[in-house]
């Protein structure tokens, strides 16, 4: 029970356990779009859009109002962290057991966050716009057994930060072009670093201060997004689009602690074809970070015993690709249901939305790999979020 305790209060405490490799960086991830292999690009239609393509903010239905959303705690977790949770649980406090259970799942990556992304938007005839406020914890693990009774790497983040975002359409002889811009101030805590067996068996608070002592950093950044889709024939039976996206201008380096958002530059293309017997479909394929701006973070060990890091450039395109596919099945005004899948870094994608009066669920499988491309680790994620809105 006490090492359930721990990882809890790792969590609550935004200290997470990574290692080895790091993922690309993001702030949040919409199990809505991860459900649809994360493209998102050409497509928008969430107040989210701020974190793929602002100029998406004008696809908001205008008919929905000031559409709100409250209280949308989402958690994400690997496929066996529980089972990782309850064999370190029941470790208790012997060593020589917890370094059994490391053993066990030696170099295997394990991801928890839970993330909370509450919003108001609305889209005029005007112009469309949304404020938002973030605030997450990103948290990994990942254990190795190649010491005397092995640790766990660290690399984690809690981060919080409001988020402005504006779109206006312009209408153009060769078609309609929506335009838009972001701006967000992000602020955090990073932990870059290893536990050892022997240290897990402490009491909480004495982990928590040996975590904060020695690996704590904090910083914050502020950034700027630009957005642009292209509807060259709108009215037509496909409604095809294509949108771009520079995201992350300014200071969002976070001085290069874990959790920095480089500037990405991504592109997108999506069909809305009309199908009678849906109320909605939607085909989108995107191309992520199309100049290689993500570096693979790999950390070891220096002569004094300390970790460090290198920073990789990391250019594998399977990474980058992103193709899904929504089909609204229902949209009315007490009940809204819609089934996502898709192909996220290679692997299989799928979700379900579902919104019923003022409740709103939302589910979605992903995978994530995690590495430099040649040795990738596969890291099956599990997404639910259940929040208010209207």
């Amino acid at each position: 029970m006490k090492k359930r305790i721990i990882l809890g209060t790792l969590l609550t405490t935004t200290t997470s356990l990574m290692a080895l490799d790091a993922a690309h960086a993001f702030l949040y991830k919409d199990p809505r779009v991860m459900g649809m292999g994360g493209a998102s690009v050409a497509v928008g239609g969430y107040s989210t859009a701020v974190f793929s393509n602002p100029a998406g903010l004008t696809e908001i239905k205008k008919d929905h109002g000031f559409v709100i959303e409250l209280l949308g705690v989402g958690a994400t977790g690997s496929e066996q962290i529980m089972d990782f949770a309850d064999d370190l649980g029941d470790a208790e406090d012997d060593t020589a057991a917890i370094a059994d259970v490391i053993s066990k799942y030696n170099g295997e990556h394990f991801h928890i966050d839970v993330s909370n992304y509450s919003s108001i938007s609305k889209n005029s005839d005007a112009f469309a716009w949304s404020i938002g406020l973030l605030a997450a914890t990103d948290v990994n693990l990942e254990p190795h057994s190649n010491s005397a009774d092995g640790f766990l790497e660290t690399s984690s983040r809690g981060y919080a930060g409001v988020i402005l975002g504006a779109a206006k359409p312009f209408e153009t002889g060769i078609g309609r072009i929506d335009v838009g811009m972001s701006f967000k101030y992000i602020t955090q805590q990073s932990y870059e670093g290893a536990l050892q067996a022997a240290d897990i068996v402490k009491d909480s608070d004495e982990i928590l201060d040996t975590l904060r002592d020695k690996f704590e950093r904090k910083t914050s950044g502020f950034g700027v997004d630009l957005g642009v889709t292209y509807r060259p024939f709108e009215n037509s039976f496909w409604h095809p689009a294509i949108g771009a996206s520079v995201l992350n201008m300014g200071s969002m380096d976070m001085d290069n602690n874990y959790g920095q958002q480089p500037m990405t530059v991504n592109f997108g293309v999506s069909i809305t074809p009309e199908v009678p017997i849906l109320d909605k479909l939607v085909i989108a394929v995107d191309y992520l970070d199309a100049f290689n701006a993500n570096e693979i973070r790999t950390y070891t060990y220096d002569d004094q015993g300390e970790i460090v890091y290198v920073d990789d450039v990391e250019s594998d395109m399977m990474k980058r690709v992103c193709v899904g596919m929504g089909m609204g099945l229902i949209d009315s005004k007490y009940f809204s249901t819609q089934i996502n899948v898709g192909m996220y870094q290679g692997a299989y994608t799928a979700g379900l939305d579902m919104t019923l009066t003022l409740l709103k669920l939302n589910l979605a499988t992903y995978e994530e790999q995690i590495g430099t491309g040649g040795v990738d680790t596969p890291d099956r994620r599990y997404m639910v979020q259940l929040g208010l809105g209207w």
